[in-house]
């Protein structure tokens, strides 16, 4: 690991005014409308943030009130963001993909007073539940489309309000910066509310301390520069995009990039060439297949080549450059120029120093893929309550099923009765809002249960399963759901497997197929379908699952292989509650629902 200059005792938001001082003309933030990138700069984006503060206090909002923010990444949704904390008040970010009934729940649940919305649709949501809101004052609504008819007394414009507090500014712009100097590491201004896959979702509370500790932690593993590029796209509400969008870059001083919309990632990916890129494992196994389909498309002697190249350089993906013998970099360098460098600009990280996959475990398979095609690709691992990203593989030592060491500035052990990873640190937070009975049992002696049942192995930390995932058998045997998951998750035929196997005589599993690559597959084999449930239900796409689950088996003790399966004929739904926002498995909700299903095949 390499050292970093100490970061300076500044909140984020006085980080940020430092960089209006010091390097004020330099671009900050990006973001692309119509087609067209707009930069603002350090200077810009401090005074925009001032100016929310000034709106919010005209809007009644005070030091330790909460701000929710419901949109998709753009600048408007950091602008809020630092602005309340510049006011020394607490934002709360909401997804926008939720119902109506889980934003309310999280809004009433944070007392939030305010709302910042993007668009009509988010507005909608909380407009149908304003009456199970008492504590919300005003909707800040970003986009105008469509608000000519809306009530003036609930619902304001973004643009009014920043500019309510650029007047307000003439006057006091210096009493609000004498009341940032005051503020202190300790103070909370931040709220993460978890996934929610075991049960309501909790408020997890971040200081300025947490941030400063994790901005340092994202410098230090991924050598940050300052001016190098990111874009921003995962949802800011999940802790993993705050880390980059917001901790690392206002301490890292890095430019962060907003596309259009989430449906142009790719396309934005390829225009911004970032420097750094995180991925959540659904985006690689998306992109992994995409390739996939790609070179079948491709056929003949061209596919042939191609997996030939594969088997060449997987052998040495994860050897560092510099230990690589002659042989092995002309092999890669064959294998560049043939096909990686046209794979690396089609998922547009060619100039990437280093790409990450986090947010839950990615099967070794997806790992190993990208790391083959030369793309330097790490995984790390971190939760909610440790600000996000606690250990991070290195690219000069990779351990093949480890998530790395801890970060510089974290400590870590394992519980010697369970197995459960602890976590002593500036990262770890500060408490759940409104559950003291949860934050007790959750850090206990300045140590953070993560819940994760892991191997600490020379340093390097191997997940083994979620403590409460943990399966035995009816014959006393203890499994990994998560690891016979993944690994039937290897196939790109398969997008979802939800293993069965508590108090069971022999493993079994419900399975989602990706309907890209099965319906690629089905082209090819001249297979007619209509919808999901059609393909699902045809006895040759079965057969093809049989074959990559019987792929699968082989790679695992025979105790865990999957015995019966049944196959999903709907795709798992998050407005259904079977999937979180975040796409996590709510395992309880599923089993349940396919109770029916289950019980048939151990009948």
């Amino acid at each position: 690991m390499n050292a970093i200059k100490p970061l300076p005792n500044l909140s984020i938001a006085q980080m940020l005014q430092s960089h209006a001082r010091e390097i004020g003309g330099d671009v900050a933030l990006r973001q692309k409308e119509h087609g067209i990138w707009k930069p603002i700069t350090w200077h810009d984006y401090y005074m925009r943030c001032c100016y929310m503060a000034l709106g919010f206090k005209e809007l009644g909002i005070t030091a330790n009130s909460h701000i929710g923010i419901l949109s998709e990444n753009r600048w408007e949704w950091v602008t809020s963001q630092l602005g309340a904390n510049i006011l020394r008040a607490i934002s709360v970010g909401v997804y926008p993909t939720s119902p109506a009934d889980e934003v309310a729940y999280v809004l009433e649940h944070a007392d939030v007073e305010v709302v910042v919305c993007e668009d009509q649709e988010q507005t909608d949501k909380i407009l149908e539940c304003w009456d199970e809101l008492p504590k919300i004052r005003k909707i800040v609504v970003i986009e105008h489309k469509g608000f000519r008819s809306y009530p003036a007394d609930k619902v304001v414009l973004f643009d009014d309000i920043l500019e309510q507090g650029k007047l307000r500014a003439e006057t006091e712009l210096a009493g609000l910066e004498a009341e940032l100097k005051n503020q202190s590491l300790d103070d909370i201004g931040l709220m993460v509310y978890t996934s929610g896959s075991t049960g309501r979702p909790k408020g997890a509370m971040l200081s300025y301390k947490n941030m400063r500790a994790e901005g340092a932690a994202v410098i230090q593993a991924f050598n940050t520069q300052q001016g190098q590029k990111y874009l921003s796209y995962l949802p800011l509400c999940h802790v993993a995009e705050q880390l980059l969008s917001l901790y690392g870059a206002v301490y890292g001083a890095y430019q962060v990039n907003f596309g259009e919309s989430i449906r142009t990632v790719q396309e934005d990916v390829r225009e911004v060439a970032p420097d750094f890129f995180l991925g959540v494992p659904r985006i690689w196994e998306k992109l992994q297949a995409m390739i996939h389909i790609k070179m079948v498309e491709a056929g003949g002697l061209r596919y042939a080549l191609y997996n030939k190249m594969l088997k060449w350089c997987e052998p040495f993906s994860i050897k560092p450059k510099n230990e690589r013998t002659l042989w092995e970099n002309c092999k890669f360098q064959i294998a560049y120029w043939l096909y990686f460098r046209a794979l690396q600009n089609f998922v547009g990280l060619r100039k990437a120093h280093v790409v990450m996959s986090g947010a839950a475990p990615v099967a070794p398979f997806i790992l190993n893929f990208f790391r083959t095609i030369g793309l330097p690709f790490i995984e790390v691992y971190g939760q909610t309550e440790s600000t996000g990203m606690v250990t991070a593989q290195t690219l000069d030592d990779i351990r093949l099923g480890t998530v790395g060491p801890a970060v510089f500035n974290a400590e870590i052990k394992t519980d010697e009765q369970t197995g459960e990873l602890l976590i002593k640190s500036d990262l770890v937070f500060s408490g759940y809002y409104k559950n003291d009975e949860a934050t007790e049992s959750t850090i206990v002696d300045g140590w953070l249960h993560t819940g994760d049942v892991v191997r600490i192995e020379d340093g390097h930390v191997r997940i083994v399963d979620r403590l409460k995932d943990i399966m035995i058998t009816a014959g006393g045997k203890n499994l990994s759901p998560t690891e016979i998951e993944n690994t039937m998750k290897a196939s790109p035929y398969i997008k979802e497997c939800i293993v069965i196997g508590e108090k069971r005589k022999f493993v079994s599993a419900l399975i989602q197929i990706d309907p890209e690559t099965v319906g690629q597959w089905a082209e090819t084999q001249q297979i007619a379908y209509t919808n999901y449930k059609n393909l699902v239900e045809n006895p040759a796409v079965r057969e093809l699952i049989s074959g990559e689950i019987a792929q699968g088996n082989s790679k695992m003790a025979s105790v865990a292989n999957i015995r019966k399966f049944h196959m999903l004929t709907k795709e798992l739904d998050h407005d259904d509650g079977e999937v979180t926002a975040t796409m996590k498995i709510k395992r309880q909700n599923i089993t349940a629902k396919y109770e029916t299903e289950i019980e048939a095949m151990y009948a």
